[in-house]
């Protein structure tokens, strides 16, 4: 098992105590994007640059890295964010977000915003099943953040 996965396994207890269960809207995919916001507003850019950091919530600097700080502690395993704002739009960033893999369906990158509650798969913990990893809201606010990143 590769070691972002075992984190993931690992942060069982965490998710289990700071994951809200919460009812998935439903949304729509349009081409390679969702163009409508999850909450029906913009998300908080502070917000989304704090949760992208948190390494046992949002998990994305396990894989990722980016103009963050400790770069140190930053993951080599997935695209450099660094100027993605500029490559991506709003509603690209959110589909990979939300699913990324309706995209790459071999990506490694959790469903973030999806109840996963097949029992058969072994790459998601218990503590994370039947519940999205992160809330609609946090999504949002993770875009408006990622939406600032340009060279």
């Amino acid at each position: 098992m590769t070691w972002p996965l075992w984190a993931l396994c690992a942060l069982t207890s965490v998710a289990s105590a700071t994951s809200p269960l919460q009812n998935v809207q439903p949304y729509a995919v349009t081409g390679d994007a969702i163009e409508k916001s999850l909450t029906g507003q913009a998300g908080d850019a502070k917000r989304g640059a704090e949760l992208i950091q948190q390494r046992h919530k949002s998990l994305c600097v396990l894989c990722h890295s980016g103009p963050f700080p400790d770069p140190h502690l930053q993951g080599t395993l997935a695209p450099d964010l660094t100027g993605i704002g500029e490559r991506l739009s709003a509603g690209q960033l959110r589909l990979r977000i939300v699913d990324t893999k309706r995209l790459n369906p071999a990506s490694i990158m959790p469903t973030y915003y999806g109840v996963i509650a097949n029992d058969k798969d072994t790459r998601v913990a218990d503590g994370w099943r039947n519940k999205p990893v992160l809330t609609a809201e946090e999504i949002e606010d993770l875009v408006a953040y990622l939406q600032t990143l340009r060279r």
